[in-house]
């Protein structure tokens, strides 16, 4: 039962990333008669992730720096000091757009392979050990089944910052879309905010599990949706 479990929680968190690239593998670029053997697209994934490892690193200097652990923080500027840690999350934007710059291949399969890779490093570092330590437990507890589905949100999530950063990088700065991909991308930079501003509004009464799970895929669904539209609109093909 332990190892149904965790087997369970490893399927709902890895089998999305695995079908997204399995299905534009066999499907995407069969039609544009190109395969992924062509761009070395594996292992290019397998550096954007080192690209994510490296960036994260930086941010953890940054935020160990400027906001140590160790310090008393008031309830009252709890909430401004998740503010300001949201704001070195503008370091992924320009770490993305670095990836994209590297990668030689086609508007959508930069999308894909930078996403992709970078969601997955995310995945790797911040949800395996806990699901492996705590989904292996006797008793069973639905938040490895949420930190599961929460791995699936991140991967959208991650997916739509980067076709946000790919049109801002070929987007003319007379363009009227680049006020909205401006836009855009500040949001999905504070998008990670509206779990603990949830909280916040409660004053007192803790959120369930799936009321937070909701208050985190809701914005990024909704981003997700308006970057793919902008980017079938500039990119037809």
């Amino acid at each position: 039962m332990t190892f149904y479990h965790l087997g369970n929680c490893l399927f709902l968190a890895y089998g999305p990333y695995f079908l997204t690239y399995k299905y534009f593998e066999l499907g995407y670029l069969k039609l544009q008669l190109k395969l992924w053997s062509e761009y070395g697209a594996f292992w290019k994934c397998v550096q954007v992730g080192g690209m994510y490892l490296l960036t994260q690193l930086c941010k953890m200097l940054l935020l160990a720096t400027f906001f140590p652990a160790d310090l008393p923080s008031p309830a009252g500027i709890s909430l401004l000091t998740e503010i300001f840690k949201s704001t070195m999350d503008f370091g992924d934007l320009f770490a993305i757009s670095l990836v994209l710059r590297k990668i030689s291949a086609s508007g959508p399969i930069k999308v894909l392979i930078a996403g992709l890779g970078w969601s997955t490093a995310d995945m790797v570092l911040t949800r395996v050990l806990p699901l492996w330590v705590g989904a292996r437990g006797l008793q069973f507890d639905w938040k490895y089944i949420i930190m599961s589905l929460e791995a699936n949100v991140v991967m959208v999530h991650h997916l739509a910052v980067t076709a946000l950063v790919y049109l801002w990088s070929r987007t003319d700065s007379s363009s009227p879309h680049r006020p909205l991909l401006a836009l855009l991308a500040v949001c999905s930079v504070y998008c990670p905010l509206l779990p603990a501003i949830y909280t916040a509004v409660l004053a007192g009464s803790a959120p369930t599990a799936f009321n937070m799970l909701l208050a985190s895929s809701v914005p990024s669904l909704l981003l997700s949706a308006a970057s793919l539209t902008l980017l079938v609109q500039q990119c037809p093909s």
